[in-house]
């Protein structure tokens, strides 16, 4: 299948992000690129100068709710991709309705908190949806240990599943890069395969 072919079938497909930070904002750039036609985000955070040294914004942007520096950069990209933006806390209430008719749902937390809660209601209540989440991702180098594995049906890791974020082991934009590039590449996958 050529570029322009892939392109064209990506479009009719819907992603959800949950969180716009180092993971989702360099997973929905990723997905733009590719033409994955509408991207759902969610985030109630602003873009902050600490943010730069990971995540898809610019300096210009500081001060800006993420979802909506993450949809002009997108348009930047591509004009044509629907960017629905929610400044929003995700909870086990409102995960249904705003990722209602994704394909694909990408889980970019940074709270172990948050993510067992979305694993926990995506499972439960929307156990259809392919869920890929990210864990181990801190710190630099060792390539050869970060990888993706399948949980069960529709359930999805990518990272190492070691390496915690610490003050001497911060998330560095290489390595969070390369996860969310692995979740963004994992999701066309699942939509390059399927029947729709």
């Amino acid at each position: 299948m050529k570029s322009q072919e892939i392109r064209e079938f990506l479009k009719k497909f819907r992603v959800g992000i949950a969180g716009a930070g180092g993971l989702g904002s360099n997973c929905a750039m990723l997905l733009a690129r590719a033409g994955v036609g509408t991207i759902i985000v969610c985030d109630n955070d602003i873009v902050e100068r600490n943010n730069l040294n990971r995540q898809f914004y610019f300096l210009h942007q500081c001060g800006m709710k993420k979802t909506e520096a993450l949809r002009e950069n997108i348009r930047m990209i591509d004009g044509d991709i629907n960017v629905i933006a929610h400044d929003i806390k995700l909870d086990r209430h409102n995960i249904p309705e705003i990722f209602a008719g994704c394909d694909v749902i990408i889980e970019a937390f940074d709270s172990s908190d948050m993510k067992e809660m979305i694993i926990e209601t995506v499972q439960t209540r929307m156990p259809d949806i392919p869920l890929i989440v990210a864990s181990g991702l801190a710190g630099w180098g060792k390539n050869e240990t970060i990888r993706t594995r399948k949980i069960d049906n529709n359930l999805y890791v990518c990272g190492d599943e070691s390496e915690e974020v610490s003050d001497e082991n911060p998330p560095l934009a290489p390595r969070v890069t390369i996860v969310a590039a692995m979740q963004a590449n994992l999701a066309i996958e699942i939509l390059m395969n399927s029947k729709k």
